[in-house]
């Protein structure tokens, strides 16, 4: 426990260095995030924040738990898909996040090519767990268990794909996703912690300590914005230490929120297709609320409460 603690820490400290060095880089340049123009009109005064935040607490996080792996000699196939899954997601956002810099304009990646490289990183971490001999049983609800290699490579690939794309449709308001991912990774490292996989719960901490020095910089009002390199990440990370504690429909309850945003946004296009009518004011569902009343804080406040009391009712039913 005392190594995943050190990897906490020293994550913390490379984003305490690194990330004020980011910001002014952005500033000097006069590189900023595009706010798209459909989105709520309080945002507008957010052009130009910097963003990409995300490589930073991504790249700590990473340097962190291979200091610590390596030292304790557990860079284990479980711990490459963990940072395969950070990393590869990760450089996806990056991609996304530089276009929208260079264009100017709120569009980076097309929604195409961003599915074809997330199930390309999908691929890539199954095929490592095949050759691990990862025994993956899938626990479908009134039906039994489901087992097989097919059924393994299309979950982990919708798995994957449904949650980087989640945190990513949460990341909309400052501090929002930064604050949610603490609370979902910090219920997987005490299951990790539980399960004795020193390994995840190394990666979960090395995640935490970025996060929680990014918050910093992040809450309202933010001086730098994750970008997708920071919440694509988080998702694909979120998804694959699911998979590995064997515990995926966990998600439903820890990520309680993501599914939230997901859904809201799948509803209102649905209704709108099939009566010409919106259910919400506006989706992700953050915004329906901000557009309610409700101030960013009250906001992140409550979705953090709220995902927090799921990872907790989790815990007390399947923990």
């Amino acid at each position: 426990m005392s190594y995943s603690i050190f990897a906490l820490t020293f994550s913390m400290v490379l984003t305490a260095i690194f990330l004020p060095w980011l910001i002014i880089f952005m500033h000097s340049h006069h590189e900023g995030q595009p706010i798209r123009e459909e989105g709520p009109k309080s945002h507008q005064k957010k052009a130009g924040t910097p963003t990409m935040g995300g490589t930073v607490f991504i790249l700590a996080a990473v340097i962190s738990s291979l200091i610590v792996l390596l030292w304790r000699q557990r860079l284990t196939n479980s711990a490459i898909i963990l940072i395969i899954a950070l990393l590869g997601h990760g450089l996806i956002g990056f991609l996304d996040d530089g276009l929208k810099i260079i264009w100017k304009k709120n569009l980076g990646l097309r929604a195409w090519q961003k599915l074809l490289l997330q199930i390309f990183i999908a691929v890539v971490l199954v095929l490592i767990a095949s050759f691990d001999k990862f025994n993956f049983k899938l626990i479908i609800p009134f039906f039994g268990v489901a087992t097989g290699t097919i059924i393994f490579v299309l979950f982990t690939i919708f798995w994957l794909v449904g949650f980087s794309n989640a945190v990513n449709l949460s990341d909309g308001l400052d501090g929002l996703a930064t604050g949610l991912s603490i609370v979902s990774y910090g219920i997987y490292s005490y299951l990790a912690f539980q399960a004795g996989n020193f390994t995840i719960l190394t990666v979960c901490l090395s995640v935490i300590g970025g996060l929680l020095v990014f918050l910093v910089f992040n809450h309202k009002p933010a001086k730098i914005f994750m970008g997708d390199a920071g919440s694509l990440a988080l998702g694909g990370g979120l998804a694959a230490v699911a998979i590995l504690l064997n515990r995926p429909w966990s998600l439903l309850l820890v990520g309680l929120v993501y599914v939230c945003e997901t859904a809201s946004v799948m509803m209102q296009v649905a209704s709108f297709k099939l009566t010409h009518k919106r259910i919400f004011k506006m989706t992700p569902i953050h915004h329906h609320f901000e557009l309610s009343g409700w101030s960013e804080w009250k906001v992140d406040i409550v979705f953090w409460i709220v995902q927090l009391l799921a990872g907790i009712l989790y815990l007390l039913i399947w923990g």
